[in-house]
């Protein structure tokens, strides 16, 4: 079988860049429980080198997420489902490893992301998309740091936002960590959601008609991975949970 053959009518690539990201996320939590769950030292992951594998992999899944909303059909209730399996993640952490919970983690985030966009986008689909583009990745880059209380721009500090702010779990959710907050897993509406919508305006400065190319399939098992993300992301953490109880029982 020709590996770069077309793949019906889907946009094979992008089936296979969401499966490569899920794998380097899966690695990256693989490694979390190795470090803080198994006690192993790697200085490394605790470093430089550990926060750009997280931070490259999250940016790069929610931007693919925000570019491939206009491609499928009701977005809100995609959004409820995955939120659905984010709400899913909480219960389960808070009853199983409540010193682990996952508040507010990636499929909360992305649930919510895709229910606001489908309600706001006759909206939003009033602004032009480099308009759109340029404006999200500005205000993703100002409040890029608001879950620390500041505002900034390319280095440069622009002030502290008032404490008034970072209240409770309510403001938690939008970015503003209220007193005590923990989880394992957080991605805040603010800063995400304006990468979220870079996405989704990248897709229409891009267009349908010169996305062709990203029909043809390169390796078709990460294809299977990206189409079932959903599934595999929710089903990873047990299943890593399992592999570290083999790898204590044996050390």
């Amino acid at each position: 079988m020709d590996a770069t053959k077309k793949s019906g009518g889907r946009y094979a690539l992008l089936d296979e860049l969401r499966g490569l990201s899920l794998i380097a996320m899966i690695g990256y939590h693989g490694m979390w429980d190795l470090v803080y769950l198994a006690g192993i030292r790697a200085a490394w992951y605790e470093g430089l080198l550990g926060r750009l594998w997280q931070q490259t992999v999250c940016c790069i899944f929610i931007l693919l997420s925000g570019f491939c909303l206009a491609l499928g059909h009701a977005p809100v209730r995609r959004g409820l489902i995955v939120f659905g399996g984010g709400a899913l993640v909480t219960l389960v952490t808070w009853a199983v490893l409540p010193e682990d919970i996952v508040l507010f983690g990636v499929l909360t985030f992305l649930g919510s992301a895709m229910i606001f966009t489908g309600l706001l986008r006759p909206w939003l689909d009033r602004v032009p998309g480099w308009a759109g583009l340029a404006g999200s990745i500005l205000l993703f880059l100002l409040t890029y740091h608001v879950n620390a209380g500041y505002l900034s721009l390319g280095g440069l500090y622009l002030g502290q936002l008032p404490d008034s702010l970072y209240a409770n779990l309510l403001t938690a959710y939008l970015g503003f960590l209220g007193p005590g907050f923990y989880s394992t897993d957080y991605f805040s509406l603010i800063p995400w959601l304006f990468l979220f919508w870079a996405g989704f305006y990248l897709y229409k400065v891009v267009g349908r008609p010169r996305m062709e190319p990203l029909r043809r399939s390169i390796c078709p098992p990460l294809g299977w991975i990206g189409r079932h993300s959903l599934v595999i992301y929710m089903l990873h953490q047990p299943v890593l949970y399992g592999l570290l109880m083999v790898w204590n029982a044996l050390h």
